[in-house]
């Protein structure tokens, strides 16, 4: 049994320091004071000086206090019971219900070896137009959605649980505000999906260090999930709150910065996280959708700068839309060739004629008389964002490229539109004409 040190050296914000041996980094360990018990987590060892990370904040301890350290990382009960529950960021029930204490797995580990990956093959179907038939989901693929707050990425991520094409969803909310927490839980009970899933939500009225567990947590459940079969969708909102809580944690102990504050370290922090999502060979997969908020729409922001060098491409949220010139799915094309023969060649179409529609909408601003190709492509414009951008439209794939080709064949002759003269025969819509 580990001694008590009935010592606390130092005190600074939510970190406290005591002299220690034998203690491993992450090693958890509970602060005793006349104010209860707190869980705290070892997060740098310096000799014989261990820091420690106080989870619900430091307020009460003094340094008088005792420190038990308990030999083992942070852990969470897994199990078929862990679908329907919410819990917090350190596995505490939400809920109301009770404690699961049985079967801990721990949290933070390594990520899949490479040998047990398989490369991914599977489209997520979404029912989300600028997804499914642009920038395609991928099974174990890990992809952000860059944004700025305020738009509806809570809102999209709930439509993405709903209608995304896997067994188990696994959402790790950091820094929600109240309100958006009950959005996710009043949402997936009304929809019938909480029974598929699991919450671990922080919020912005918890302790900001607690927000730092809540990707372990979800990534470890979802990992045991895998591994019994299932397709896992994780959901991670929002992980700039996370690199925040990284960095408040860095200031306080005085670590040297890096750019705009942020540990220097961050892109391992962000790597270690994002490389959870795979695919195994005989087994299930991880899929792992974040939101990641840009301060003042600023990709060059470290978070989203580092992100976009770990992740398989973006969905850029936009003004309440997926940009398409924005979003990028890397792994596209390996899906998108077993799934209609027309797929890539009308999303390429499409795109291109989108872009002809900006530069028609400066030049009208500008005062430039509008040709008729001008004035097509306007039309084109407008169709193309209420058919297909607008997030309230709720259609398969193949609806998506059907009304493609609908919206081409009321803007378009078929020879103006670049597409192949045999696609163009099988897939053109009939009864449709560019004047009406």
């Amino acid at each position: 049994m580990k001694p008590v040190y009935s010592k606390i050296g130092e005190i600074s914000g939510n970190v406290i320091t005591v002299s220690a041996s034998n203690v491993r980094y992450g090693e958890l360990a509970v602060v005793s004071s006349d104010h209860g018990k707190s869980l705290a987590e070892v997060i740098r060892i310096d000799g014989g000086k261990v820091y420690l990370q106080v989870f619900q904040g430091s307020s009460g301890v003094s340094t008088s206090d005792e420190v038990r350290f308990l030999g083992h990382y942070m852990n969470i009960s897994f199990s078929d019971d862990l679908l329907g529950r919410i819990f917090d960021g350190t596995g505490t029930p939400r809920d109301q219900s009770p404690k699961l204490m049985e079967h801990l797995i721990e949290t933070g580990g390594p990520s899949a070896n490479p040998i047990n990956r398989i490369i991914p093959s599977r489209m997520i179907h979404t029912r989300i137009p600028m997804i499914d038939m642009f920038n395609s989901l991928v099974e174990s693929q890990k992809i952000s959605i860059f944004t700025t707050p305020g738009e509806p990425y809570n809102e999209l991520l709930a439509r993405v649980a709903l209608q995304a094409s896997v067994d188990v969803i696994v959402l790790g909310g950091m820094g929600l505000r109240y309100d958006d927490y009950l959005f996710f839980k009043h949402t997936f009970e009304s929809k019938g999906a909480l029974s598929r899933s699991v919450m671990f939500v922080h919020t912005a009225a918890d302790p900001v260090v607690e927000s730092i567990a809540v990707p372990d947590i979800s990534l470890a459940v979802a990992e045991k999930f895998a591994l019994d079969g299932k397709k896992v969708l994780v959901l991670l909102t929002d992980m700039t709150n996370f690199c925040d809580a990284l960095k408040e944690i860095a200031i306080t102990m005085e670590q040297v910065p890096s750019n705009r504050g942020y540990p220097g370290d961050l892109y391992s922090q962000l790597a270690s996280r994002y490389e959870k999502a795979v695919d195994f060979e005989e087994a299930g997969s991880i899929t792992i959708l974040s939101v990641t908020t840009m301060p003042g729409n600023d990709v060059t922001h470290p978070v989203p700068d580092n992100t976009g060098y770990i992740t398989e491409g973006q969905y850029y949220l936009d003004n309440g839309r997926i940009e398409p010139f924005g979003s990028l799915s890397r792994l596209k094309q390996l899906v998108n060739k077993d799934t209609r023969e027309d797929h890539r060649p009308l999303m390429d179409g499409m795109i291109r004629l989108y872009a002809d529609y900006q530069e028609t909408l400066e030049k009208k601003a500008m005062g430039f008389k509008m040709t008729d190709w001008d004035n097509s492509l306007l039309k084109y414009g407008q169709l193309f964002e209420d058919g297909l951008m607008d997030l309230s439209v709720d259609i398969s794939l193949e609806e998506a490229l059907d009304r493609g080709w609908e919206i081409l064949a009321r803007c378009f002759d078929p020879e103006a539109t670049g597409l192949k003269s045999d696609l163009i025969q099988k897939f053109w819509p009939e009864g449709v004409a560019a004047d009406e």
